[in-house]
């Protein structure tokens, strides 16, 4: 695991910017995740989307940010909607794009039925600057989570109803020992900010949280 000061470097270049769309700013460029109802920003080095619902995959939304050396990197339902400029991954494969290397990883219900594991949808460990970002995506507590090795900065849904629930997604982080865990999925069509706190109270004293404000 990265030093708890690179982490936190990390940490202070990461914007969330709603749902589960975040912007980190690091030494390629901006990198995005599943950009929804953003506002329009500097132009993306890497822009990721974890599987093609409306709130993850949106033409409109990655037009804001889209350069003319954008890569995309996604899984092919979305992929069929951006265009001819994404990067197809499907979960267990691994690349490198402008020195960051990426691995795809399994996102999907268990209990529920709106990401269905056959459907390959993702959730990416991206290591950049040093750190190994996970973005779970639309996801349950999967037993592929304790397979991810090292995660530096964990970004876990929290709202329950389509993905975790708080205690689910806590008992996540317990299994996958991020050097820091960050909140995602409410505030936006399901969860609010008490879902947020209770993911960090559940952790306290176990797993680091850090409640990222909106921008």
């Amino acid at each position: 695991m990265a030093d708890s000061a690179v982490i936190d470097r990390v940490v202070k270049s990461l914007h969330w910017l709603g749902h589960d769309a975040f912007r980190l700013d690091s030494s390629v460029g901006p990198i995005y995740f599943d950009p929804f109802q953003i506002k329009p920003g500097p132009k993306a080095a890497i822009i990721f989307a974890s599987h093609d619902h409306f709130d993850h995959c949106v033409p409109e939304d990655v037009a804001k940010v889209l350069g003319p050396d954008t890569v995309i990197i996604t899984e092919a339902l979305c992929a069929a909607k951006l265009g001819g400029r994404a990067r197809v991954m499907k979960p267990g494969q691994s690349l490198e794009v402008m020195g960051v290397a990426v691995k795809a990883v399994r996102a999907y219900n268990t209990d529920k039925q709106f990401h269905p594991k056959g459907h390959n949808w993702l959730g990416f460990l991206v290591t950049v600057d040093g750190v190994t970002i996970y973005h779970a995506g639309d996801t349950d507590h999967t037993p592929e989570m304790s397979e991810l090795g090292k995660v530096d900065i964990a970004l876990l849904p929290v709202s329950g109803t389509y993905v975790m629930t708080p205690t689910q997604a806590a008992e996540a982080a317990k299994v996958i020992r991020p050097g820091i865990a960050i909140p995602m999925h409410y505030g936006a069509i399901v969860g609010g900010d008490p879902d947020a706190q209770s993911f960090a109270q559940t952790l306290k004293g176990v797993v680091p949280v850090k409640i990222l404000p909106k921008e």
